[in-house]
């Protein structure tokens, strides 16, 4: 385990770098419910819109400048930037002895995110990357139901992440700024949950394409895995669907598990269906805030000293399977 620095406050200041739509939209509102943390700064290339949510969330420091940013009252920095910009704000915010939270992907790729993981360690920093969907309550109560194999011996599990972002001046639809397309931004979070569920992939294959749009980077991917303790499993992510079910399947040699609708619908509640041997089918239905799950896991994680629940080391693992699936479709 990574040593950490000991905890300095009872009480943690954010600072938050990138300004975007899940800044003002999640990050802010969330941060409202968690009673020992509070955002103090923002920084943006664009000193206007850094000054305009320093304003609506009541924090008194705005930047245009990085380095200025990091020296002002801050403990912690959510990098909410886009993907290029992680490499250097995490290493420099390493450096500056904050804790960080990094959007997903880590980085754009894995030499990047290997030196940043070497900076957090170097610095005896935490480093948690946002793979928000391991807080969901269903995905940790089918991950405590395979762990203890209820389900028996674990078959396989199907995972898809559908939606529709036609093209745009938005920044995942540039290959210099995101890396990637459905893969990177939405596909990463369906090989952090195989992982999470079914333990270490060791080797992967599938398709990357453009099938509705056109534009710099893929909207369609699919892949299949295989897990280094048995079993296989598979998703679909893709930016070209209007409609879609998204959802999880686990099968195991005794039982299966479904979850729905924890994926994209915020105004939905998800739900469980538990079909074991020898038991009725149950379903267990639950609404709840992914994100605010997330940072309360991070918020203990920070003050306690705590490893959070998705780390460097997990951004740099999932870095290093996407990298491998990309390759293997070039082919």
């Amino acid at each position: 385990m990574v040593k950490v620095r000991r905890p300095v406050v009872k009480k943690l200041k954010w600072g938050v770098a990138g300004c975007g739509r899940f800044t003002e939209h999640t990050f802010i509102p969330t941060m409202k419910f968690l009673r020992k943390s509070t955002v103090q700064s923002f920084f943006s290339h664009n000193l206007k819109r850094a000054k305009e949510l320093a304003e609506l969330s009541g924090a008194s420091g705005y930047f245009d400048n990085y380095d200025e940013f990091l020296k002002s009252d801050i403990d912690c920095v959510f990098i909410a930037s886009v993907n290029a910009n992680h490499y250097e704000q995490v290493i420099k915010a390493a450096e500056a002895r904050k804790n960080i939270l990094c959007e997903k992907p880590l980085a754009i790729d894995s030499k990047q995110a290997e030196e940043m993981v070497e900076a957090y360690k170097r610095n005896n920093v935490i480093l948690a990357v946002n793979y928000v969907y391991r807080m969901h309550p269903h995905i940790i109560k089918l991950k405590e139901l395979i762990k203890n194999q209820k389900i028996g011996k674990l078959v396989s599990i199907n995972a898809s992440f559908n939606a529709d972002f036609p093209p745009s001046n938005n920044f995942r639809f540039n290959k210099k700024l995101s890396g990637g397309g459905a893969l990177r931004d939405i596909g990463t979070h369906l090989i952090d949950l195989l992982r999470y569920i079914g333990g270490e992939i060791i080797e992967i294959n599938g398709y990357m394409d453009n099938i509705i749009y056109n534009y710099d980077v893929e909207d369609f991917v699919s892949a299949l895995v295989k897990f280094e303790n048995g079993g296989y499993g598979s998703f679909n992510a893709s930016f070209n669907t209007k409609k879609a079910f998204n959802r999880i399947e686990i099968l195991g040699s005794t039982g299966a598990i479904s979850v729905e609708n924890f994926i994209g619908a915020k105004a939905v509640p998800s739900k469980l269906t538990i079909k074991l041997e020898g038991e009725a089918k149950k379903s267990f239905r639950k609404r709840g805030n992914k994100f605010l799950f997330m940072m309360r896991a991070i918020q203990k994680s920070f003050l306690k000293n705590q490893m959070p629940p998705a780390t460097g080391e997990d951004g740099l693992i999932n870095m290093k399977l996407m990298e491998e699936l990309e390759r293997k479709c070039q082919r």
